[in-house]
């Protein structure tokens, strides 16, 4: 037995976990060793992703095909990991809303928070419940950069990212002490499936990689209760929440968001 496989195993949860930096999280867990739930829409890609993670690393894999947003979340889960000692929770899913707030329905408004805000908090309980009796295992929570400031024309998917960082440093400090490693990543721009289905402009912002991202994240456990990965958004988030006053990061912020993703009549991209 290795050590990830001591300290976070036998069993590690990703939720939102198909493509992107899902993917690359199941990939970087199976290559440490652990088994894996793997938790998504799309049963077909899913599928596809547990039997090279099979094949490549020789781990145990199931799939749970299921809307992270859904009200009988924690059933669901539940039954699925029955049996099961899960020692890592990833929570990767998120849903976002682009565009001016009011221009949205309030039902696309309550989903970002049943994906970005119900559901860590439900798995978070379920599974970091068992990980604090045991007195081992972990939680990683991706935020975002957008979390760090209000973010126009992205309202309730940066205040969402917002509740899940708070979340996480609070119970890096909380769970901590019995023995949980919590992290909350801050990732900046990812080079995903997801952020190239939102048809953002061209842009001379770098985009991260999503091993390298997961990697980082991973990394990051039982050290500081949030991590940064990319010089580049580190130095950025220095920035914007250290030197400059709030109301300019917040104009920065909605400043860049419109111009990625407004279309040349100024309607935003949908």
């Amino acid at each position: 037995m290795n050590d990830w496989q001591a300290r976070y195993g036998p069993w590690a949860l990703v939720a939102g976990a198909s493509v992107g930096l899902g993917e690359a999280f199941a990939r970087c867990l199976a290559e440490r060793g652990l088994n894996l739930l793997l938790i998504a829409r799309r049963p077909e890609v899913l599928e596809q992703l547990a039997a090279d993670l099979r094949a490549r690393h020789g781990v145990e894999v199931r799939t749970l095909v299921a809307d992270l947003g859904q009200p009988d979340l924690r059933a669901v889960v539940e039954r699925a990991a029955a049996g099961l000692t899960v020692g890592l929770l990833v929570y990767n899913a998120a849903y976002s809303v682009i565009g001016p707030f009011v221009d949205h329905s309030l039902d696309e408004q309550l989903h970002v928070l049943d994906v970005n805000c119900r559901g860590p908090l439900v798995l978070s309980h379920l599974l970091g419940k068992a990980m604090a009796e045991r007195g081992r295992g972990g939680i990683v929570l991706m935020t975002s950069m957008a979390g760090s400031q209000g973010g126009p024309w992205l309202a309730s998917y940066a205040a969402s990212k917002a509740f899940n960082l708070v979340l996480a440093e609070g119970l890096w400090d909380e769970l901590g002490e019995r023995g949980v490693h919590v992290v909350a990543c801050r990732a900046g721009a990812t080079h995903t499936p997801g952020y190239a289905a939102s048809r953002p402009r061209p842009s001379r912002v770098p985009l991260l990689e999503p091993d390298h991202v997961a990697r980082t994240a991973l990394d990051a456990l039982g050290r500081n209760p949030s991590v940064v990965p990319g010089v580049f958004y580190r130095f950025s988030a220095f920035v914007m929440n250290r030197l400059l006053p709030r109301r300019m990061a917040v104009r920065i912020m909605g400043r860049a968001t419109r111009q990625l993703y407004a279309g040349r009549d100024g309607n935003p991209k949908s």
